[in-house]
């Protein structure tokens, strides 16, 4: 990190260094970031080649850290690389552009200025123009991509390369997007000088061709060769205009989609749900076209505007692995949206990208995955289950229960999270190894350390009641639901509404699946959890006499313990 104290101006260093603690305090402040930079562009009356070397070490800084985290702002690629321009030049300027569309490769703003740049800056036209079908490549399908394509044939017109222009207007004049008519009429114009061959593919020349000898038109027919080099124009002329109405209709059908969406760009702001809408159904209309090269270019669009939203990301990712061969960009989708875009508080995207790794025969990586979200996120019950399932499926039961245990005696669980972890784990005793005994014994072993946890005595509740009986096992099959119940009124430390929640369950079970006792038993509970305090209190006495402990952590017990 650099070093602030450059000998400029005191107030200046000390805004710095406060504005640096608070983005140091919270990196995800974008405001707090702005203001950073913004204060080191203006050091010393603004940075320049004459700053000082403190001074320009200090705004690269600031930059580079603020551009790592917040990757899509292309405004911001292009400020940066202008600073560097007027202090180091070209070369300086060019490293950041190359930065900028490494990380926002369809960004039709950022390539347009960059083409630009070096436009004004190389005398190299083939350099030039292997830069310009970079950029055509990256964003010549966006639906806004004109100011990209007029830099471009800019540039061609310069160099008078006329060729050039009408090739590159014959590309454009196939993709829907917003100003399409201003580029056909611009290319039938050209059309009207151009050779015949220059016009169409030279299979459809030829067919064309054919048609006029077949209807008596051709050369063999004596018709002199500008008649027929007429009539060919005319039918050129015609496959041109069916061009020109598929890529109208096609620019008519997204023109829908295309008209609601009011941000195209990223921002930290939350998008509202209209838009998100919109972006959903543009994306099941443009994957129902089937062209692969469109539906891709669609999902990086929404991915710059929804960079935040994982449901986005999720989508891309698993569209993708319904394209065949394409392993390695499904990666590359999980990889940003982990490594970049998706809050760690979002797990869901990690864990998905654990499971595609674990698919391809990266266990390891998986596993890594799941431990770097326990990092940041100590105690996450949904990644620590996800482990030990993973942990199961490839080094068996034990495994598994070792990762619960670990995560059970760590000081980084909380006692909710431990009591979910012990639930997870009696459920593998069960549903694994097929040995509801053991599950019992996790449940009666640990719930002397979860006396004031809902979720363990709800799932151990659940779990007694969940077990298969028959005639034979009713009996024993109530023993252990009643032990269970039992235990809440008498042993656990659960707010009343709680337990009163519990209890309830307990007394559906008494008339659905109870014995012939089973209505004095709920006549009783109902008296206990839904009577009058007086005859709570009654029953509270009753259980003092009986040696019980029935106080409430609160001390006020409105039924027995």
């Amino acid at each position: 990190m650099a070093d602030y104290a450059f000998g400029g101006n005191d107030d200046e260093t000390a805004e710095l260094k406060k504005l640096n603690a608070e983005v140091l305090e919270d990196g995800d402040n974008y405001e707090a970031w702005e203001k950073l930079v913004r204060a080191v562009e203006s050091v010393d009356g603004g940075i320049n080649r004459n700053s000082s070397p403190q001074a320009i070490t200090a705004m690269r800084d600031i930059y580079d850290r603020f551009l790592a985290k917040f990757p899509l702002f292309f405004g911001y690629w292009k400020k940066y690389a202008d600073l560097e321009f007027s202090i180091a030049g070209t070369e300086a300027a060019e490293m950041v552009y190359e930065r900028g569309v490494a990380s926002i490769t369809n960004s039709v703003d950022l390539w347009s200025s960059y083409c630009s740049f070096k436009t004004d800056t190389s005398h190299d036209s083939d350099v030039i123009r292997e830069l310009f079908e970079r950029g055509a490549n990256s964003v010549g399908l966006d639906f806004l991509a004109h100011p990209f394509w007029d830099k471009y044939l800019e540039f061609e017109e310069r160099m008078d390369a006329v060729d050039k222009i009408f090739t590159i207007l014959a590309r454009i004049i196939n993709i829907p997007m917003h100003q399409y008519a201003r580029y056909f009429e611009k290319y039938r114009q050209l059309a009207q000088s151009r050779q015949l061959t220059d016009l169409v593919p030279a299979n459809i020349l030829t067919q064309f061709r054919m048609d006029l000898e077949n209807e008596g038109l051709g050369y063999n027919s004596g018709r002199a060769d500008m008649e027929v080099e007429r009539d060919l124009r005319a039918r050129i002329d015609a496959f041109h205009l069916d061009i020109f109405h598929r890529t109208q209709a096609e620019t008519t059908k997204r023109w829908t989609y295309e008209s609601e969406i009011k941000r195209p760009y990223f921002h930290v702001t939350e998008i509202d749900e209209a838009q998100l809408s919109n972006w959903r159904k543009y994306l099941d209309f443009e994957e129902a076209e089937g062209d692969y090269a469109r539906a891709g270019f669609l999902y990086e669009r929404c991915l710059v505007a929804c960079a935040q939203y994982d449901e986005f990301w999720l989508r891309y990712a698993r569209w993708m692995l319904g394209q065949p061969g394409k392993e390695e960009e499904v990666r590359n989708i999980y990889q940003r949206a982990s490594c970049f875009y998706v809050p760690i508080a979002l797990p869901q995207m990690r864990l998905q990208y654990a499971f595609f790794e674990e698919m391809s025969g990266r266990v390891d990586v998986a596993k890594d995955i799941h431990e770097a979200i326990l990092v940041a996120m100590p105690g996450h019950v949904e990644t620590i289950v996800s482990l030990a399932n993973m942990s199961r499926r490839h080094g068996g039961l034990e495994a598994a229960i070792e990762v619960y245990k670990s995560h059970i005696d760590s000081q980084t669980c909380d006692i909710s999270a431990k009591a979910a972890l012990v639930a997870e784990w009696a459920r593998l005793l069960w549903k694994i190894k097929g040995s509801p005994n053991d599950a019992r014994q996790v449940y009666e072993k640990n719930q002397h350390w979860y006396l004031e946890s809902m979720p363990f005595w709800s799932s151990y509740l659940k779990f007694e009641l969940d077990q298969p009986t028959s005639a034979e096992t009713e009996q024993s099959h109530y023993q252990h639901i009643k032990r269970v119940a039992d235990d809440i009124q008498m042993k656990s430390k659960l707010p009343p509404a709680a337990m009163q929640e519990l209890l309830s369950t307990y007394m559906v079970y008494l008339l659905e699946r109870g014995t012939k006792d089973a209505a004095k038993e709920y006549m009783m509970l109902d008296r206990e959890i839904n009577g009058p305090a007086s005859v709570q209190n009654v029953a509270r006495a009753r259980a003092v006499d009986m040696g019980k402990d029935v106080l409430l952590s609160n001390g006020q017990p409105p039924f027995v313990r």
